[in-house]
């Protein structure tokens, strides 16, 4: 517990110290974020707020993992290694694609041709390796099974082991991409992705923390009722250091944003969600947990979709958020009521998980 603790809380001191030095930074090199022409008229008075600031999450996420695994005197276990280079890969992804919108003056950065070999490179190497790395007891990191509460019967190497490895990396790919876009068109108000973020990881610091008390290498586990999941203490751990630099970051981030992530920051974290529900074998209980993310990329599915085959406009913008602002909210009532929501979507997965737990037991 005390490792998990350290690990919030280096990861908050950090990002917290950080920000403001990494604002300096910027400002002093001109790099600042450009908005689109097309959103709310109020958003251009943020035209030139320094952007990428996704590098002090990381940096602040990857010293407070450190910072708990010199505390329990071991390495890291593999699964957290994975998850966090997943992060660390995205990330990069993201950097290029804030310093290109930056080098070029303009709202668009990588083509998405370039974003999406990036994000498939990153996403096929964490695929491939999550299934090597046998523990003693003969756990990978991921399973071939897709998983919801634990793994369910469905197993993509019925097919074969081939063919269920690619179904697999197609699968990974998939989740890591969706939750990384859907990170990144929340990430659309001041705070709003930061504060979503750092609820979601929360409620995966509960899981992770329940999964590592009822490991089914403990000599009392009940077979029932117990977890086959690999490193479960270190995937709260890295949960913990991610919630912890979300947090100290959103004082920096908050309405007035004196800084904003960038694709640096929101393709790290939705990649790191996405390893975490892998690795934690909840990936479709994600859904439920991060359910705001899921809210404004469908938000956005739904707009596109309908204006294809209609002509006409579901939502006066989308994403969602965007839409509120234009009926008329303030940009802090969308964030704090939005946030609401991220917080009852965290509420209900943690309600499914430990529910499924006691009807098991």
């Amino acid at each position: 517990m005390i490792a998990i603790i350290v690990g919030a809380a280096v990861a908050l001191l950090v990002s917290m110290v950080g920000t403001p030095l990494f604002i300096r930074f910027l400002v002093k090199r001109q790099y600042g974020q450009f908005i689109r022409q097309d959103g709310p008229q109020s958003h251009q008075v943020k035209r030139g707020t320094p952007t990428m600031g996704g590098v002090v999450i990381i940096a602040a996420t990857v010293i407070g993992w450190m910072s708990a695994s010199i505390v329990m005197g071991r390495p890291p276990g593999m699964s957290a290694i994975l998850a966090v280079g997943l992060m660390v890969g995205l990330g990069i992804v993201g950097f290029l694609d804030d310093y290109t919108k930056i080098r070029k003056e303009r709202s668009l950065g990588l083509s998405p041709i370039a974003k999406m070999i990036g994000q498939g490179v990153v996403g096929v190497a964490f695929s491939i390796l999550v299934l090597q790395f046998r523990d003693q007891h003969g756990r990978t990191p991921a399973s071939m099974n897709i998983s919801f509460l634990r793994d369910t019967p469905l197993n993509l190497a019925h097919w074969g082991t081939g063919i269920g490895i690619v179904l697999f990396m197609i699968w990974a790919n998939f989740l890591i991409t969706a939750w990384s876009n859907g990170v990144n068109l929340t990430d659309g108000l001041d705070g709003l992705a930061t504060g979503a973020s750092l609820i979601s990881f929360g409620a995966y610091v509960l899981i992770g923390l329940w999964q590592f008390n009822q490991d089914c290498t403990s000599p009392t586990a009940l077979a029932s009722t117990c977890y086959q999941v690999r490193d479960p203490y270190d995937m709260t751990i890295v949960a913990a250091a991610i919630a912890g630099a979300c947090c100290g970051f959103l004082w920096w981030n908050a309405s007035p944003a004196k800084i904003f992530m960038g694709d640096t920051g929101s393709l790290a974290l939705g990649g790191a969600f996405a390893a975490i529900s892998i690795l934690t074998r909840t990936e479709v209980l994600a859904v439920v947990i991060g359910g705001l993310f899921f809210i404004i990329v469908m938000s956005d599915v739904i707009q596109i979709g309908f204006f294809k085959m209609t002509g006409k406009r579901v939502f006066k913008m989308a994403p969602l958020h965007h839409h509120f602002e234009l009926s008329g909210w303030h940009e802090v009532n969308v964030v704090i009521r939005f946030w609401v929501i991220a917080l009852l979507c965290a509420a209900a997965g943690l309600g499914l998980f430990y529910g499924q737990w006691v009807a098991s037991s």
